[in-house]
């Protein structure tokens, strides 16, 4: 399944994202076409910047702790997924199909939040993580990976 590219988005552009037409509820504010995933609007779609592959970072961070959890990749019908059912979904590039966290394992990612960074080439997903959040079991995918670095400091 090949990703949609769509062209980017007027500099300056400011989109949000989790408008009330995007709140999750049993019945949603958007009609949704009859393709399960449905479209991404435009003004979205056209704000982001995708790889080769027609991807975008996707950053998760605990909502209240501001804890890096996980990076993933999504396309534009893994991001609409993701802002209509209250649940992330990520695109595989190894698998090239969509999951969707906790499905398997119970360790379900609840949306609070979704933001798009300055360049349009990564997006913010703010959520209440249940469990682990790394496939190793781990609280997050970045645990016990820390660098040796020499530090900077401010004169």
């Amino acid at each position: 399944m090949e990703p949609p590219q769509n062209p980017p988005a007027a500099e300056g552009t400011r989109l949000d994202l989790m408008s009330e037409q995007y709140a999750p509820s049993p019945t949603p504010a958007v009609e949704l076409s009859s393709d399960p995933a449905g479209p991404l609007p435009q003004e979205i779609a056209s704000a982001l910047k995708r790889d080769a592959s027609g991807l975008v970072a996707a950053i998760i961070q605990q909502h209240d702790t501001n804890e890096v959890l996980m990076l993933g990749w999504m396309d534009d019908e893994a991001l609409h997924r993701t802002m209509t059912s209250g649940r992330v979904t990520f695109f595989s590039r190894s698998r090239q199909e969509y999951w969707r966290k906790g499905d398997t394992s119970g360790h379900v990612q609840f949306v609070k939040s979704v933001a798009l960074d300055c360049d349009g080439d990564a997006l913010l997903i703010r959520v209440d993580q249940i469990g682990a959040a790394c496939h190793t079991g781990t609280r997050t995918c970045f645990d016990g990976r820390d660098f040796t670095v020499v530090t900077g400091h401010r004169d």
